[in-house]
């Protein structure tokens, strides 16, 4: 990264990702700091299971806390947060978690648009969102809500995703802040 990007405001990140994300998701978690600043949760598009095989793979990579999120959890700095599979992720006003499961959105469930949109309207300006690989739109609107917040956005550089076109279409469809590679993103992330 060529600049130093001030986060001073930040509380919460949020990143979503889908086909060709986890690899990523895995990278950034084995590379987080302990004492990391902020709430940080991962929205993945999963198969819809009760299967905790995820939710532990991150944990044994993690130096800082690892826990799949539960109906009404708190969102506390220096976790990281994982939705459930086959349940959307909202925030409440009180920094609460909320868990939802409605008609799938962009044939998901966990929906980015859905957990980005929320975290855009519970923590405004204060919430920055990393979009990743991925093989449709999903988190697109996600990132046009945050922005109009005040929110960072980021997207993963196309030519590092797996699946371009979830980045792509953000890109072309939504304001980014930046596009990051992996490192970028690790960087970002532990410059709290």
């Amino acid at each position: 990264m060529e600049e130093k990007l001030d986060m001073s405001s930040t509380e919460i990140i949020v990143i979503g990702g889908s086909s060709g994300s986890l690899d990523v998701v895995l990278k950034i978690i084995s590379s987080v700091k302990k004492d990391i600043a902020v709430a940080l949760v991962i929205v993945l598009h999963r198969k819809t299971t009760t299967d905790s095989a995820l939710s532990e793979l991150l944990a044994i990579r993690s130096v800082a806390p690892v826990k799949e999120v539960e109906d009404k959890d708190p969102v506390l700095a220096g976790n990281i947060y994982l939705a459930p599979s086959d349940y959307h992720l909202l925030f409440e006003k009180k920094h609460i978690f909320s868990l939802d499961d409605s008609e799938k959105i962009n044939y998901s469930r966990p929906s980015i648009d859905v957990t980005f949109e929320s975290a855009a309207e519970a923590y405004g300006a204060t919430v920055s969102a990393i979009l990743l690989s991925g093989s449709n739109a999903d988190g697109t609107e996600g990132l046009l809500a945050i922005h109009a917040q005040g929110g960072v956005t980021i997207v993963q550089d196309p030519e590092t995703a797996g699946f371009p076109y979830m980045p792509q279409q953000a890109i072309l469809n939504a304001p980014v802040d930046y596009q990051m590679n992996v490192s970028e993103m690790i960087e970002y992330i532990n410059n709290k």
